[in-house]
């Protein structure tokens, strides 16, 4: 059944299919956006009427968006760069990847081999699923490579089959455990929020792109985070307050007992188990630690 023009929400947004969804899916409940994915369907439902979801791959979102099948999407910058697309790029979304670094297309060979620069590529035969961006690189070095094929995935593998490869890393494990060495960097990419140029142009559309990226990245940026509450004695205050990190000073409120005050700040969570200890060691009582679901600056 179709909406009448009435009822029709006021963005489409595109989710990433694959390794992205079920992070995407977390990433938008932490920011307060029930995403449910039916069996087999390619349209989630989303509890905001104002938002329509559609799956797709996110190598090919930055062409949907361009094109305006719908309004926003969650891509990497990579596949933007990929498909030349012109895109409006909303913000960052660091949230996909273990370490929170970006990711790099690399240009990798054999560790045994003896080819140490690009330019000792010449007349040979490229694997990746980077196709232009790779065909970009060699025509800007003035290296005319034999081809560049395109790889269905294990591109590690095929460096055995192949002269070279230009693959993703984040940590460049994989490729030592392969035994591959890199050569170059191609490109360097994050996961990015866009949206189509027009979309961005409409005020109404473009207000509720800057909400929805505002509570995305307010959920990014809670997940190193965590809040502190503690009863602390006033007569060591000063103590407790010395040990605390905050982008803004902590919270002091009175108690019913004039002698006691109730301290609460949001610090990041790779330390709280270090200051915890000493917090308690320096006079702090009752403390507790909860989760943060959005962080806004």
């Amino acid at each position: 059944m179709s909406l009448s023009d009435t009822d029709q929400p006021l963005l489409k947004i595109g989710l990433p299919k694959g390794s992205l969804e079920q992070p995407t899916i977390d990433l938008f409940d932490r920011a307060g956006y029930n995403i449910n994915v039916r069996s087999r369907s390619y349209t989630p439902d989303i509890d905001d009427p104002q938002l329509a979801c559609v799956m797709f791959r996110a190598q090919e979102m930055a062409r949907y968006v361009e094109d305006g099948v719908v309004d926003i999407g969650i891509t990497g910058h990579d596949w933007v760069v990929e498909n030349g697309s012109d895109v409006h790029e909303v913000c960052e979304l660091a949230y996909s990847r273990a370490t929170g670094r970006p990711v790099r297309w690399v240009l990798a060979v054999p560790e045994e081999g003896g080819i140490t620069d690009p330019k000792q590529l010449e007349g040979k035969i490229i694997s990746t699923e980077l196709i232009n961006t790779t065909q970009r690189f060699f025509r800007d070095q003035g290296i005319n490579v034999r081809k560049v094929e395109f790889s269905w995935g294990a591109t590690e593998v095929k460096a055995r089959l192949v002269d070279a490869i230009v693959d993703v890393t984040e940590t460049g494990s994989s490729l030592r455990a392969n035994n591959l060495k890199v050569i170059a960097t191609l490109l360097t990419s994050t996961t990015r929020l866009i949206a189509n140029k027009a979309a961005w142009e409409n005020p109404e559309k473009r207000q509720k792109i800057e909400d929805l990226a505002l509570l995305l990245s307010g959920a990014i940026a809670a997940r190193s985070k965590v809040g502190l509450k503690m009863n602390v004695p006033r007569s060591v205050l000063d103590d407790v307050l010395s040990l605390l990190q905050a982008e803004h000073s902590p919270t002091i409120n009175d108690l019913a007992d004039k002698d006691w005050a109730a301290v609460e700040v949001i610090t990041d969570e790779k330390i709280e188990r270090g200051l915890i200890p000493r917090l308690k060691r320096a006079g702090a009582k009752d403390l507790v630690s909860y989760p943060l679901n959005k962080v806004i600056p």
